[in-house]
């Protein structure tokens, strides 16, 4: 038992802290992107047809890249950031690119739930088109914004698991390494069964969040 929690406990650390830097690094990227889908179409605050069309275009490209085969993709752009294309730090570069499209659409969906009618509101009193963004899209749709949040963080866990079949680190390395290569069952269900409670845990993180800051209820 003993040896087991030794194996479990770097490896959860691993996967929390991946998982934790890739969150961040998709929403700074993935965030601006989707206000930007909304506020650049047909009717949107800041109408722009052609570049939300590119963006939707580019986002699409992103999304359709299995994530397997983007981290071998991106492996010479992860070595030229932080030195190696393999490891826990590694995996955080195309796990956060992974990611940023789906951050991207599900912002866009979240910012889509806000009544037009407040939006045409505070515009008809000269509002800027920052103004909107931060005094009304984003607080209104801040419920469905920490519950795609959290979807993006489970998609994440997701993700860090499946980067462990390329040595990325994490639980999914462990259950490939001792379960798969070496036949220890024990380790691979041990580190399942962390998973499955990591990703019930930060669905219940979100869903008690959203409920608490929805301002409808």
């Amino acid at each position: 038992m003993d040896n087991l929690i030794s194996l479990l406990l770097p490896s959860l650390w691993e996967t929390i802290s991946m998982v934790a830097l890739s969150t961040i690094f998709s929403l700074l990227l993935g965030f601006p992107l989707g206000i930007l889908l909304v506020i650049t179409e047909k009717d949107g605050v800041w109408e722009k047809p052609a570049l939300n069309s590119v963006l939707s275009a580019v986002i699409n490209i992103l999304r359709s890249f299995p994530f397997i085969i983007l981290m071998i993709f991106v492996m010479p752009l992860t070595r030229a950031i932080v030195g190696k294309s393999i490891g826990t730090l590694a995996t955080v570069v195309p796990l956060s690119i992974a990611a940023a499209p789906f951050v991207a659409r599900i912002i866009e969906g979240a910012l889509k739930e806000v009544d037009k009618g407040i939006i045409e509101a505070i515009s008809s009193m000269g509002a800027s088109t920052f103004q909107i963004i931060t005094k009304v899209l984003i607080p209104e749709a801040m419920p469905s914004l920490v519950l795609g949040i959290t979807l993006t963080i489970i998609n994440l866990v997701g993700y860090s698991a499946m980067a462990g079949a390329i040595g990325g680190g994490g639980l999914g390395d462990l259950a490939i390494r001792y379960g798969y290569h070496r036949f220890q069952t024990d380790v691979m269900i041990a580190a399942v069964i962390l998973i499955i409670i990591l990703v019930q845990a930060i669905q219940f993180i979100g869903n008690t969040i959203s409920l608490l800051i929805d301002k409808r209820k």
